[in-house]
């Protein structure tokens, strides 16, 4: 069998394309609590009347029942109106197309997927912040080298991904830091 020649980084890449599966998990970000985290403070309340007329006309679903929902569903609410409203006509097509795709997946799937969203989010910063430029680096390779680490991944035993992971960090441990 072939050995193929993996660059640093890329096996993180991959397992953050497992993580973030093709943007699929935007939608839970909003609603999924990172784990590890101290209690957070009580969430306040807002008042109907704080929103914006745009806001309210964009929540007007809820309305009826809007001081009876729990504050912090009234803050998710409030500021995903907000986003929603700064957003421009392609984003908001591009968030209702995932969206859509999220809502067709099988429960078990997005039940995975948000699961791997709570473990990447109790990472620390500096972590998911090298996994994010990882991906990155990833996406940018051409489709069919990134279709061979994909498969050299899935058929990859537990214990060989482990070692794929701790040689990746290992490599990335050796290299001299970026200038600023």
């Amino acid at each position: 069998m072939r050995q193929l020649n993996i660059k640093p980084g890329l096996i993180g890449a991959l397992l953050l394309t497992g993580l973030l599966s093709a943007g699929l998990c935007a939608p839970v970000r909003a609603q999924v609590a990172s784990p590890g985290a101290s209690a957070p403070p009580a969430a306040r309340a807002v008042p109907w009347n704080s929103l914006s007329a745009d806001q309210q006309r964009l929540l007007s679903r809820v309305s009826g029942q809007w001081d009876q929902l729990p504050a912090q569903r009234q803050q998710s609410l409030a500021s995903g109106s907000q986003r929603w409203l700064g957003m421009s006509p392609d984003q908001r097509t591009q968030a209702r197309q995932r969206f859509n795709q999220w809502q067709q997946l099988p429960q078990q799937r997005r039940d995975l997927l948000r699961k791997r969203w709570e473990d990447f989010r109790a990472l620390p910063s500096a972590q998911q912040q090298a996994d994010r430029e990882n991906f990155r680096k990833f996406q940018q390779l051409p489709q069919q080298r990134r279709q061979q680490l994909r498969q050299r991944w899935q058929s990859a035993t537990p214990a060989q991904r482990q070692s794929m992971v701790q040689r990746a960090r290992d490599r990335r441990g050796q290299r001299a830091p970026k200038p600023r």
